[in-house]
């Protein structure tokens, strides 16, 4: 199978306004580990990720399926960023008891696309109704968790979620499990079909303009790294030899975080997704379910930066560094596509991935800085991997697209 000559659209200036209200947003994720950093920040801030990744699939979605830049789009798209850039202010409380606010913020969110998802769906009428319906009912359910206590209300935030992944990108493939041969049992989901273009035109993606999107959404996650790395600079009240190799290694760490994902992942993300046709479980399966793990390793790594390069840096910033690169290896998993399906090639990867985190281990025997070094010689050799293996597992998938599924 060869990928389909798609024409995709790019993405407009609207959306990169758009967008700029989340670089703000997950800023204030990657403080809420630096603030707390520990189990309960890391929880806290991995919810309040997802919750507001999720709240940015849904505008994404929109725009790519029935987005044409027409001025109603564009009221939709601004609408759309008060109600976002309220829940990003209110981002700092998600440790706290205090989450009225953000749950109406994001209930406020979701009434937007509820209406624009309708109005603006065209000959998708059908999905665009269900899809508004859909968000209707999760505004509703956002309401209702600003006046119940914890931990009620994060269940009820769990439960918006996801049904907005049910209706947004898995109806079709959620419909297919569902149904059976004539003796009414379930048919068993066959991967060959997440190749196949959906039944239904108003549930497809358009591959390219998705996948161009995600990748500025990456490019904000890495400036998060440059920018905690100069902040923690700037903070810095000595000038040790330390602090500025450690402020040197988050550069170049960051610089083959880039390169680990666009030398090879993006490409092989974009291509996937164009030879099913705009197949909605494959994008959910590449990017709004498959990028969160990278995405927020990202996060993970930029406050562990920021605080290795603190005066006194707490144990948790290493762990948060390996960590967060291992989270980012193992979704971006570029450097692993096309291998053969053996045991000893699995192992060989879960090694590495425990080698990764345990990286952190060494804050033991050197400073935390010198750690973030040795993360990042690590991570160039990753990048190093990736440049070597990349055209090759290009190659094993225009031969045959089902290799993206070896290693799952």
């Amino acid at each position: 199978m060869a990928a389909p000559g798609e024409a995709g659209r790019r993405v407009s200036w609207i959306e990169l306004y758009f967008d700029l209200v989340f670089v703000f947003a997950v800023s204030q994720v990657a403080h809420v580990m630096v603030e707390h950093p520990d189990g309960r920040g890391v929880v806290a801030a991995l919810g309040l990720f997802v919750t507001l990744w999720w709240t940015w699939i849904g505008y994404v979605i929109l725009y790519n399926r029935y987005g044409e830049d027409s001025a109603a789009q564009r009221l939709f798209m601004l609408a759309g960023t008060i109600p976002c850039a309220i829940a990003a202010t209110q981002a700092h409380v998600v440790s706290d008891v205090h989450l009225g606010g953000l749950a109406l913020a994001l209930a406020g969110a979701r009434v937007v696309l509820a209406v624009a998802f309708p109005a603006t769906s065209g000959q998708g009428h059908g999905a665009g109704r269900a899809a508004g319906l859909g968000y209707a009912v999760s505004a509703a359910i956002f309401a209702v968790s600003a006046v119940v206590p914890a931990p009620v209300n994060y269940v009820l935030w769990g439960v918006a979620l996801a049904q907005e992944a049910g209706f947004l990108l898995l109806a079709q493939a959620r419909q297919r499990r569902r149904s059976g041969d004539r003796t009414g049992r379930r048919r068993r989901p066959d991967r060959r079909e997440l190749l196949a273009p959906p039944a239904e035109p108003g549930l497809a993606v358009n591959a390219p303009h998705l996948a161009e999107r995600f990748n500025l959404f990456m490019i904000i996650l890495l400036g998060e790294i440059v920018i905690s790395v100069a902040s923690a600079a700037v903070d810095a009240h000595g000038h040790e030899a330390g602090l500025r190799v450690g402020f040197l290694a988050g550069l170049v760490l960051a610089g083959a975080l880039w390169w680990i994902y666009f030398d090879s992942s993006a490409g092989i993300n974009e291509f996937v997704l164009r030879a099913s046709g705009g197949n909605p479980a494959m994008a959910y399966g590449i990017y709004a379910g498959g990028h969160v793990p990278p995405a927020f390793g990202l996060l993970l790594i930029a406050a562990g930066v920021n605080l290795s390069l603190h005066d006194a840096p707490p144990t948790a910033a290493t762990w948060f560094v390996s960590a967060g690169l291992a989270a980012y290896m193992v979704g971006t998993r570029g450097f692993t596509l096309g291998v053969e399906r053996r045991w000893y090639a699995r192992l060989l990867r879960t090694l590495v991935v425990v080698a990764t985190v345990c990286l952190a281990l060494l804050h033991r025997v050197v400073s935390a800085p010198t750690v973030v070094v040795l993360v990042a010689v690590w991570a160039v050799a990753v990048a190093a991997l990736v440049t070597v293996r990349g055209p090759v597992v290009m190659r094993h998938l225009r031969e045959h697209p089902l290799r993206f599924f070896a290693d799952r």
